[in-house]
């Protein structure tokens, strides 16, 4: 069996990025974000990407980075709030944004993943998130369909794999990978620890049929979104 492990970043991505694709993108906030990926994925210059994920980063920082060098032409997402250059592209009608309630964001991953191309939910009913979506209702409660999303390309970061893939995160750095890994026709995880033995299988986040390309973090720096620390008292 060919082994899922890359040199790098830049190796494992170049051949799959191309102009037009939809890339969907782990991390909440700077939480868990693949940086690496993403700065291979900016570095390949392509265009037009569709990119979905909770939230675009922030200024200079994860996919704020896809921004600033203009490569994203629309985005599914659930907040935005911590970055600047998006509201302006936003306004100013050069960014596309589709915004997905988060819940509904996981499920439409979730969906995709499980090879299922739509399901009716009662989120967003009556507002401007149901506006061209088909409508029906279920014992009395009006639903509208929401289509699942497969991605020709998903970055996630984990803390640890095996070769095979297996994939296992820590703590709050779970967030959205999970349901990333599962929605990409070809998904590339980023790994703090890649272990040569295969990992404990009741311990396992996300089953390797769901990767195809591992890397090992290259720049383990790790962003804080917002440092919030108490005044040191005078002694």
């Amino acid at each position: 069996m060919a082994s899922k492990t890359w040199n790098s970043a830049a190796a494992a991505i170049a051949e799959v990025a191309r102009d037009g694709m939809t890339v969907a993108v782990g991390g909440f906030g700077l939480c868990g974000i693949p940086h690496n990926l993403i700065v291979a994925l900016r570095d390949t210059g392509v265009k037009d990407l569709t990119v979905v994920s909770n939230n675009m980063g922030v200024d200079g920082e994860g996919l704020g980075l896809l921004l600033e060098n203009n490569q994203v032409r629309r985005v599914l997402g659930s907040y935005v709030g911590e970055n600047k250059l998006f509201a302006e592209q936003y306004l100013s009608g050069s960014l596309e944004v589709e915004f997905v309630p988060q819940g509904t964001l996981a499920e439409r991953l979730r969906a995709g993943g499980s090879g299922i191309p739509a399901f009716y939910t009662p989120t967003g009913v009556g507002t401007p998130i149901a506006e061209g979506k088909p409508e029906a209702e279920f014992d009395g409660k009006r639903v509208i369909l929401e289509r699942g999303i497969v991605a020709d390309l998903a970055l996630v970061r984990a803390h640890t794999a095996d070769p095979e893939g297996n994939l296992r995160y820590r703590l709050t750095a779970q967030n959205f990978n999970p349901l990333v890994a599962m929605s990409g026709r070809v998904t590339i995880a980023e790994v703090e620890h890649l272990e040569s033995e295969y990992l404990d299988p009741e311990r396992i986040n996300t089953p390797g049929v769901f990767v195809q390309r591992l890397v090992a973090v290259e720049d383990t720096h790790k962003v804080i979104e917002q440092r919030t620390v108490r005044t040191r008292e005078a002694v």
